[in-house]
């Protein structure tokens, strides 16, 4: 069953969290796998075990404490957000395995603009030159996925100083824009994404048959 793509535009992070968790909450054998591409307004978002200490001064941006691993980052506009809702019992995936097919499609499709990234063994997510350009947080619940990815396109990076990105002081991050890619838009990047992430994911389901 392939997933079903939405391009969802620029959005709220709060009624689109409850959207996820209401169609998490109501999806049965049969439901469609969907991957959602987005961007947010600007908000830090706090991980189940988040620690206060890593919010330095976040100012005039609002913190939401949510229902994902990991500690606080930042969304906003230039920032593409992809949102995986899928059934991984179902795809015969761990939860290991979709932060795989994830980091590996971020890193295909960097490799198409001549950027090498790559991921690394304690640390989720997606690095160029020591500096981060994907973060990945996931909630698992009935046996299906939520919250993703979020990829930094041609972003105000300056929030992240606001924080311990992930929980790292001092952690540099980095986006397209700042890597030969000054024209990018979160919409043309998330349509010429998707395939790569529909790649990785059906990689993987083939190697687990």
């Amino acid at each position: 069953m392939s997933a079903i793509v939405r391009q969802l535009g620029r959005v709220d992070y709060a009624p689109t969290w409850r959207a996820m968790q209401a169609l998490t909450d109501a999806r049965d054998g049969q439901t469609a796998d969907e991957l959602w591409f987005l961007e947010h307004e600007p908000v830090f978002t706090q991980g189940l075990n988040g620690k206060p200490e890593h919010l330095l001064a976040t100012g005039d941006i609002p913190v939401v404490g949510i229902d994902r691993g990991g500690q606080v980052t930042y969304h906003g506009p230039g920032q593409l957000v992809v949102y995986p809702l899928i059934d991984i019992r179902r795809a015969g995936l761990g939860v290991r395995d979709l932060v795989t097919a994830l980091e590996r499609a971020v890193i295909a499709y960097c490799a198409t603009l001549g950027i090498e990234a790559e991921c690394r063994k304690n640390a989720p997510g997606v690095y160029v030159a020591g500096r981060k350009i994907a973060s990945v947080g996931l909630r698992i619940r009935r046996g299906a996925s939520y919250h993703g990815l979020a990829f930094n396109v041609n972003m105000d990076l300056e929030p992240f100083s606001r924080i311990n990105p992930c929980g790292y002081a001092g952690l540099q991050m980095t986006q397209l824009a700042a890597l030969g890619s000054p024209d990018a838009s979160v919409e043309s990047v998330g349509q010429a994404f998707a395939p790569f992430l529909q790649d990785a994911l059906a990689q993987l389901r083939a190697d687990r048959k």
